[in-house]
């Protein structure tokens, strides 16, 4: 579900620490106009966004690299010099085209730049102004993974894993018949950080890959209405407590053509494999092992030649879930060490430095936020933290031997930083709630060298109601749940006023930050000049505070969530401008289980809601996601009682709108067809409207119309 989230993602805000006592307000533009958004700008009005350009560093060259009208400038970090690299008349001399702009370009090296066109991948001299190389992509694969190093291109097709080159020549990695077996693509549903099948080893020289058995792994109906007379796709659709998929990891040697499989013995067959790392020689594979009850993780070592177990470097177990999410990262000046990311350790996602073996596991950072790595260069380690706020990403540096730690980005803000690949000097990409955005080029110690951009609003001629951020205390009284506010345009603290709670509140996700507008959906601002109060808040069970806050959910997944909720929805409810009886709720997917869940537990209170793809029973969501958080249903039975939904059809009293794509393949439509019988077995009233050719996330044009449809729902029977 965490790679499905249907939200509208957002926000920002400012400290609090008692119940709604400080908050931050936008600033509203004193020129704005009195435009009121249509639904199509709403959902696909990308325009109405801030845009930072697209910048890349030069290969290993500290120089910045970006498009400037027709042209590609170069400009050095250190002197600020900038110089042309190449116009779009020597890119259309080369390619003998007619290209009227630069699409997003990479960088193979320093003099070698990287077009995508038309199935092809270009190399280009910028020196010479030539050709070096190209590879097609053959017209019916899947998953591609280019080499730089031997300029080969790995992808799949179906269920098997081919490579081609420079030549055209495809090469067959694995050839099998049986499509139970699959090979080179994602496992795990995209889980544990995984988000690929396909490794290159760092000398070029083997392919690592996953190899998936689905045997044991039932199938579910996909209904498709485009042929003559209907069809079914069955899928892969492994649920919670029944069987699932085996998971192999394979290298393939290119000289000699065979492929050995890592002898992978923790657990049982059902175990995962995730976080797969290359040592820097190619001689070894490190890989993380959890077990299918997802309590206990073995980091192993294996010999990439012949696949045989060396040993276990470290192990973590916790009562509750293990969830490991990044593979290590080998010092680039110093092999024999690497960086290892965990939670499981000090309460927090922090950066320990352990040497190859394991002999020795030392925390780097030593602060009580979670950190993600940006980069090392030997001396510093540099990560993003959110040690400053849980609703602001800062840049920081790390001494690898004292620990002292270092600020490097001091302005209020969400930062989004690209090191250089000798960590001297970074791109800092920020925006806060009243400010649009901000891109800044600055050393490793943090000196602002130069701004490279200072973004405006584009959406100024529009008539905007204020955004208010702020924090409420969790149910338990220990931590500040972030929120932001929108209210009605014209707002008039005299009237009162319907209620929209947006919800998703479930792992992974967080709706609230500090950046531009409080990251708000341009819907939000639609249903604020509609008339409605619009109110999101993160609750625990989410992101950036910590473990206790993450996985205190377990077992019971919604019930702690609805308890934070529902403080920050007493403490609007005590507002004098919030009417009380017209409170409404939406969601999709996770935060469609939250809808549904608020409406049956709180009948009183919610009297409209709009959940889409929305889990009614965990007993039909999938293993991986479904067993972390829930355990399976013979191991926590109360559990599952507890938060299903089909027990709660019967308590419905509102108004609900269930929306669903019928070939969803996260949320079958089983959860809400059931949902839907299960109403009509209870004579209790509700709405149902399917989108025939949607997956999980409705998408374009289609969106318009599923948006448009929650907001005339809204209209009719909550204003």
């Amino acid at each position: 579900m965490k790679k499905s989230i249907l939200t509208f993602i957002g926000v920002a805000i400012m400290m609090s620490t008692s119940i709604a006592q400080t908050s931050n307000s936008s600033k509203l533009d004193k020129q704005r106009g009195s435009k009121l958004l249509t639904m199509r700008e709403a959902i696909i009005g990308y325009d109405l966004y801030p845009r930072t350009k697209y910048v890349a560093w030069k290969g290993s060259e500290n120089i910045i690299t970006y498009r400037k009208g027709s042209d590609i400038i170069g400009e050095d970090a250190k002197t600020g010099k900038k110089s042309l690299i190449m116009s779009l008349d020597d890119l259309n001399h080369i390619l003998g085209a007619k290209y009227r702009g630069w699409g997003r370009f990479t960088w193979f090296d320093a003099n070698t730049i990287i077009v995508q066109t038309q199935g092809k991948m270009i190399a280009i001299d910028v020196n010479s102004k030539k050709v070096k190389f190209s590879v097609n992509r053959p017209k019916k694969g899947d998953n591609f993974q280019f080499c730089k190093d031997n300029k080969l291109t790995a992808f799949t097709k179906e269920n098997n894993l081919y490579y081609n080159g420079i030549d055209g020549k495809i090469v067959a990695v694995t050839s099998e018949k049986n499509k139970n077996i699959v090979s080179g693509q994602s496992i795990s549903r995209n889980e544990f950080g995984i988000n690929g099948g396909i490794f290159w080893s760092p000398d070029a020289e083997k392919l690592g890959f996953y190899r998936k058995d689905e045997t044991d792994v039932s199938s579910f109906p996909l209904f498709n209405i485009t042929t003559r007379t209907g069809s079914v796709k069955n899928i892969k659709y492994p649920m919670i407590g029944m069987g699932t998929e085996h998971v192999s990891f394979g290298i393939y040697n290119l000289k000699s053509q065979k492929t050995v499989f890592l002898n992978v013995t923790d657990f049982d067959d059902e175990r995962y494999i995730t976080n797969v790392a290359w040592s820097p020689k190619s001689d070894f594979i490190y890989a993380q092992i959890l077990n299918r009850g997802q309590n206990e993780m073995h980091l192993n070592k294996y010999n990439a030649e012949t696949g045989a177990f060396v040993k276990t470097v470290l192990t973590e177990k916790n009562d509750k879930f293990e969830e490991p999410q990044d593979p290590i990262v080998f010092l680039k000046k110093d092999p024999s060490k690497f960086i290892y990311r965990t939670n499981n350790r000090d309460g927090y996602f922090n950066l320990y430095l352990v040497s190859k073996d394991g002999a020795s596991i030392k925390r780097i950072t030593k602060v009580d936020a979670d950190v993600v790595m940006v980069g090392e260069d030997g001396t510093y380690v540099y990560y993003t933290s959110a040690e400053v706020s849980p609703i602001q990403n800062q840049l920081f540096r790390c001494s690898l031997k004292s620990g002292r730690a270092k600020r490097l980005t001091m302005a209020e803000g969400w930062h989004n930083v690209k090191m250089s690949s000798d960590c001297k000097y970074f791109i800092d990409s920020y925006s806060s709630l009243n400010v649009p955005g901000v891109l800044n080029l600055a050393s490793s110690k943090g000196k602002i060298m130069n701004q490279m951009q200072k973004l405006e609003s584009p959406d100024v001629a529009y008539n905007y109601g204020e955004i208010t951020l702020g924090s409420v205390k969790s149910a338990d009284g220990k931590y500040n749940n972030y929120y932001r506010l929108i209210k009605p345009i014209n707002f008039d603290p005299n009237k009162k006023y319907p209620l929209i709670l947006y919800v998703y509140g479930g792992p992974h996700s967080q709706l609230v930050k500090d950046n531009y507008q409080a990251g708000m959906s341009h819907w939000e601002m639609l249903m604020a000049q509609k008339g409605y109060v619009v109110f999101v808040m993160d609750n625990r069970g989410t992101l950036n505070q910590g473990t206790d806050y993450e996985k205190c959910i377990h077992g019971e997944c919604g019930q702690k969530e609805m308890s934070d909720q529902m403080v920050g929805l007493n403490m609007l409810m005590s507002k004098s401008w919030i009417d009380k009886d017209r409170i409404g709720v939406h969601g999709w997917s996770y935060g469609g289980f939250m809808s549904i869940s608020l409406m049956t537990k709180y009948p009183k209170i919610f009297k409209v809601g709009v959940a889409g793809g929305p889990v009614i029973d965990w007993k039909w969501y999938e293993v991986m996601y479904g067993e972390r958080y829930m355990d399976t249903e013979k191991e926590n039975p109360e559990g599952f009682k507890k938060v299903s939904l089909i027990n709660k059809a019967k308590d419905l009293k509102g108004k609900l709108l269930i929306c669903q794509g019928l070939i969803d393949n996260t949320v079958v439509c089983e959860h809400s067809l059931s949902f839907i019988r299960e109403c009509i077995k209870n004579n209790v009233p509700v709405d149902y409207f399917i989108y025939p050719r949607s997956e999980h996330n409705v998408r374009g044009v289609d969106r318009i119309h599923l948006m448009q449809k929650v907001t005339d729902y809204f209209e009719d029977y909550l204003k």
